[in-house]
């Protein structure tokens, strides 16, 4: 019997069907994130023949830029940022369907060139064409674009039928419960939620979707998988690398509303959620949020000061490679108090994980780069058989690591040779380069689930409000405290 026979699961996860003739819209064309990830993303669709044969793609942004110079461009990102080499024959078949148009994102007028140049390709290819927004711009120009998609009738067009349009939307989701209620009371005034996608790339990797086969297609975890056998659980979003050149955009946001809102409470949600009916996009989705709306939020100062933790980094590492402190950046605030490193202790109250304290911790300029989410279960109750050993053995973990080495690890004592029974740590390691196919970047998952309409890896509006939830009365709490906040050296 086929694993997809005998895994609803894993026959759920691997569906897919073909998606209608596509015109995908890229707001902030010129950005960096079109550059390094949308184009090359498309681009490698196109390899594996997962773009519909009738494809175009149709770059926007304030600066004028001809469309032959606009495909040199993506020729340069592709070269620059696949993960393959360009293929000549592939980049053939999708530059002449590769055109530019330049507009302010508060234009009215120019949204309604956009609409008369989509209405060009619908006519040149005789049938409708399904048109999908990707806006990849500064958060400060969602609110216009969205609206004129609204005015210009872009946003209703083919509404009711296979090719409606469809709008991608960036992270962040606001910058705080407020503001994020505002802008999907503007998304809602102008799309339907079925046109929706928000997008967080965390969940197009292929570990985070392995979250779900390893709990629920795999018998020899999903019974451990409660306060009866784990003690806690550890989240960890490290990154080596400080904020760079995105100074300014971090002294808006810091390190809880950039990662743990978005990133880590999906990684959160994912590892706890009980059991779907289904692979169906809402019932996911729907168990997501009931796992939000379990987790107690820290509300009370006392609370937020035991289980929440901020620090910042300065300047460190050797003589040979000093890295520059927080405050030294670009566009940093000499003065400023934005967090780079936050921890927290989160209580999920359900009964599945009551008593289980769920770790998060995430930061900037930390010794390497690493995701990834650890179970650690509780110790045997008779270590003392083994003298010696109850000190010094690390207890039994399950650790998914998300990157940079994608893959799972079991850790376990185990006996070592000789003629005392001394035991030690060992593992059982598997790795995701053991398969031949490579693993496709997250950016082309979610791009893909987004052309076929699937909404699973995407976040609902209710998640977002639930994560705000959380986040809010921390940030609020930090925003008001006026003591030096904790510095640690970079690279430690």
């Amino acid at each position: 019997m086929a694993d997809s026979q005998r895994h609803p699961f894993l026959h759920g996860l691997s569906k897919h069907r073909g998606a209608p003739p596509t015109v995908v819209v890229i707001f902030g064309a010129s950005g960096d994130l079109t550059a390094r990830k949308l184009i090359p993303a498309v681009y490698n669709l196109g390899v594996d023949n997962l773009l519909p044969a009738d494809f175009f793609l149709v770059g926007y942004g304030r600066t004028e830029i001809p469309d032959d110079e606009f495909r040199t461009v993506a020729v340069d990102a592709i070269k620059k940022f696949s993960r393959r080499e360009l293929d000549a024959d592939v980049w053939k078949r999708i530059a002449p369907n590769t055109s530019y148009v330049a507009g302010a994102y508060d234009d009215k007028a120019a949204f309604d060139r956009l609409a008369q140049h989509i209405d060009a390709i619908e006519k040149k290819l005789g049938r409708d064409i399904q048109p999908l927004f990707y806006i990849s711009t500064p958060p400060s120009v969602f609110a216009p674009i969205l609206r004129n998609l609204g005015a210009s009738g872009l946003a209703a067009r083919h509404l009711g039928q296979p090719t409606h349009s469809k709008v991608i939307i960036e992270k962040p989701f606001g910058h705080d419960l407020k503001s994020a209620q505002e802008l999907n009371q503007t998304i809602q005034a102008v799309f339907e939620e079925r046109q929706v996608y928000r997008i967080d790339h965390y969940l197009g990797k292929e570990t985070v979707q392995d979250l779900l086969v390893q709990r629920f297609a795999n018998s020899i975890f999903e019974p451990l998988w409660n306060r009866n056998f784990v003690d806690h659980v550890q989240i960890t979003v490290a990154e080596e690398v400080g904020v760079g050149t995105r100074g300014g955009y971090y002294e808006q946001s810091g390190c809880l509303r950039d990662m743990i809102q978005n990133h880590t409470m999906q990684l959160v949600a994912l590892t706890a959620m009980e059991p779907p009916g289904s692979l169906d996009a809402e019932a996911i989705r729907d168990e997501k949020v009931k796992l939000l709306r379990a987790i107690r939020p820290l509300d009370q100062e006392a609370e937020i000061a035991a289980g929440a933790v901020r620090g910042q980094y300065t300047r460190g590492g050797t003589r040979a490679d000093l890295m520059s402190g927080y405050r030294e950046e670009p566009g940093v605030d000499p003065l400023s108090s934005t967090e780079t490193f936050v921890a927290m202790r989160l209580e999920v109250g359900n009964w599945r994980w009551n008593g289980v304290p769920v770790y998060v911790r995430t930061g900037k300029r930390l010794p390497a780069r690493l995701t990834e989410v650890a179970m650690q279960f509780h110790r045997p109750p008779q270590l003392p058989l083994f003298p010696g050993t109850a000190e010094g053995l690390e207890p039994d973990a399950l650790i998914v690591r998300v990157q940079p080495d994608e893959g799972l690890s079991l850790r376990f004592g185990a006996k070592v040779p000789g003629h005392t029974f001394r035991v030690q740590k060992a593992s059982m390691d598997f790795s995701y380069e053991s398969f031949e196919e490579q693993s496709p970047d997250a950016y082309e998952r979610v791009i893909l689930d987004a052309l076929i309409g699937d909404p699973t890896l995407f976040i609902r509006a209710d998640e977002v409000g639930r994560s705000w939830r959380i986040v809010d009365p921390v940030m609020h709490y930090w925003s008001g405290d006026r003591r030096p906040i904790p510095l640690y050296q970079a690279a430690t």
